[in-house]
């Protein structure tokens, strides 16, 4: 595998790299104790929580793979030549397990906590189902040839097409509402802190090796980065430009025909405040 140029891009590739995994990390954290205060998930929009989980295995199983595996490395490098550097970095791997570990507490939130009459949309489920089902399809045509790399790569196309819509939902949720309450602005803030920093750090990588393989080598992270951001831009204007009329401290709670009861029954009034 390729050496390091430079020891000062070096070291900044790696401070990136922390600086991205602590940003994506803590994203999930003011969603989670959002909805924990409030002991309710309105606001948020379930389809986003599931088609994110799928996203993140995805992106997991992709990660872990080319990180780990002496063989899937050696068909990276077959194909994009031994002087190129593998485009996973250890960040990338401990991001992801703790995405997906994240995520799972906020589908079991969505379980216990007040939901209104908020649902898994049909849709979102056919997806998800579909996509699975492909990429277990896509394992059987890999397995006789051993074709590792471009069976991961299948799950790093996953992981980008879930990221592509996974937004929309809370989005035009958001817009339907007109208020961005019970949705953590720190959720947003800390993904667009991340895809910034991970994509500078790609920039980095590249300059050292003088070479641009680690952009179209490792799509899943390019896009990742850039999707973040310009969701990010979105959901920020939509907080702090378009609905701050409508943005209180404490909100009450939604009219009583369109609540249903929670799983687990609490004395608290609910507060749809934003962490």
């Amino acid at each position: 595998m390729a050496k390091w140029n430079s020891i000062p891009l070096e070291i900044t590739f790696e401070i990136l790299g922390w600086v991205s995994f602590l940003s994506w990390s803590a994203c999930f954290y003011p969603q989670v104790i959002l909805n924990y205060r409030r002991k309710s998930v309105v606001g948020l929009n379930f389809d986003f929580v599931v088609l994110n989980l799928t996203k993140h295995s995805s992106y997991l199983i992709y990660n872990v793979s080319l990180y780990f595996s002496p063989a899937i490395q050696k068909q990276y490098f077959q194909r994009y030549g031994f002087d190129q550097m593998i485009p996973v970095a250890a960040n990338d791997v401990g991001c992801s397990i703790h995405a997906v570990l994240l995520t799972v507490i906020t589908l079991l939130q969505i379980a216990i906590f007040e939901r209104g009459v908020q649902r898994v949309s049909r849709i979102s489920l056919a997806i998800v189902s579909a996509v699975w089902l492909s990429a277990a399809f896509c394992f059987f045509i890999a397995l006789p040839t051993h074709s590792w790399l471009w069976l991961i790569n299948i799950f790093n196309s996953i992981q980008v097409f879930m990221t592509l819509i996974k937004y929309t939902p809370q989005v035009v949720m958001n817009f339907r509402r007109k208020n961005t309450n019970g949705f953590s602005i720190g959720y947003v803030l800390f993904d667009f802190s991340g895809g910034s920093t991970s994509y500078t750090q790609m920039i980095v990588q590249s300059v050292d090796q003088h070479s641009w393989v680690n952009f179209y080598g490792n799509i899943g992270k390019t896009l990742l980065s850039l999707v973040s951001l310009s969701f990010g831009l979105v959901f920020m204007c939509q907080h702090y430009l378009l609905y701050l009329a409508n943005k209180a401290s404490v909100i009450a709670p939604e009219p009583k025909k369109e609540v249903s009861e929670p799983l687990l029954k609490s004395s608290k009034q609910p507060e749809l405040e934003n962490v």
